[in-house]
């Protein structure tokens, strides 16, 4: 089983993701967030289940539409660890990726 451990860039994105929460109204922003770091767990024993980009990294999707998110990530097998990289809506990952 695979350790997740997240960048603190991604401290930086949920900040960003609860801005947009909020200035649109969107109800129950905390069960929103959950949402996303509960889908990371699929990485503990998938860690090759997203889909490969640049430089040995991954992205997760997440959701769909306006719930839909992408995560990327590195696998380092050596160390058994994912490393979450950064999140984005998938509006703002250019509804491919990041």
């Amino acid at each position: 089983m695979a350790r997740i451990e997240l960048a603190a860039e991604v401290g930086d994105d949920f900040d960003r993701i609860l801005d947009h929460f909020s200035q649109y109204q969107v109800e129950n922003p905390a069960l929103r967030i959950r949402e996303i770091i509960e889908a990371f767990n699929v990485l503990e024993y998938n860690p090759m289940i997203g889909r490969p980009t640049n430089n040995d990294k991954r992205e997760l999707v997440i959701g769909q539409r306006s719930h839909g998110y992408v995560a990327l990530y590195r696998y380092v097998a050596e160390v058994d660890t994912v490393f979450i990289l950064a999140v984005r809506s998938q509006q703002e990952a250019g509804g491919a990726g990041i």
